[in-house]
């Protein structure tokens, strides 16, 4: 599996690229944007991680960069900013999720699995997921509703496949947190609710039939 590392500081990327490879994954290494935008266009990745600030294309505008290209592979942002608004300019930018400096590493592999591992569980799959005028596809990560084409990052993907899959269940912030990021739910953190509001934006806002529910205290619902 090959990932592309973009970090100008050399220390760091040395440590995260040792590390890496010591699990056995290839590594591509960009030091500044403009860089890591050339190596995500001519190769194909089952990952980039990028930080946010950098020289020549800062991390965010990276982001907004591939994803313009229709380059949908999964984009983990290291940050040293840690704010609210700061994941959200990310997730908006295009990331699918983030990661605040410092981390361990640990964190940092179990974010890599997440990522890599619910992306490649979407196109080994060979079905249709419905719900009402919402339909997904599995092959192609493809979503319409009424018909509607919906553009959704890898990580909204992930989430709205795992609500598709267990249609009328009331799903707790602690599953989501273990089936989707792959760790365990901090309840000093909005990044799922944050999540879910993208979510709902994209595929709820603009139809009179809401399909995303919340249930006060328990979690979330997804049902006609």
């Amino acid at each position: 599996m090959k990932i592309l590392l973009v970090e100008d500081e050399v220390k760091t990327l040395q440590l995260i690229k040792q590390g890496l490879e010591q699990h056995h994954l290839e590594v591509d290494v960009a030091y500044d944007g403009l860089m890591g935008l050339t190596l995500a266009t001519r190769n194909h990745y089952a990952l980039i991680i990028t930080d946010i600030i950098l020289p020549e294309i800062n991390g965010l505008n990276l982001c907004k960069q591939l994803r313009e290209k229709n380059i949908f592979t999964p984009i983990l942002l290291l940050t040293a900013l840690g704010t609210t608004q700061d994941i959200i300019n990310g997730l908006d930018a295009g990331a699918d999720d983030y990661l605040s400096k410092p981390f361990e590493f640990n964190e940092l592999m179990a974010r890599i699995r997440a990522l890599t591992r619910r992306s490649g569980q979407a196109i080994s799959s060979a079905n249709i997921l419905k719900l009402a005028d919402i339909e997904l596809n599995l092959d192609t990560k493809g979503v319409k509703r009424a018909g509607q084409e919906i553009t959704l990052t890898a990580k909204e993907f992930n989430l709205l496949e795992f609500f598709m899959r267990n249609q009328g269940r009331v799903i707790s912030k602690v599953e989501l947190a273990e089936k989707i990021w792959d760790i365990t739910f901090d309840t000093g953190t909005n990044v799922i609710e944050v999540y879910v509001n993208f979510l709902r934006k994209k595929i709820d806002k603009d139809f009179d039939k809401k399909l995303i529910h919340t249930q006060i205290g328990m979690g979330y619902v997804m049902k006609e």
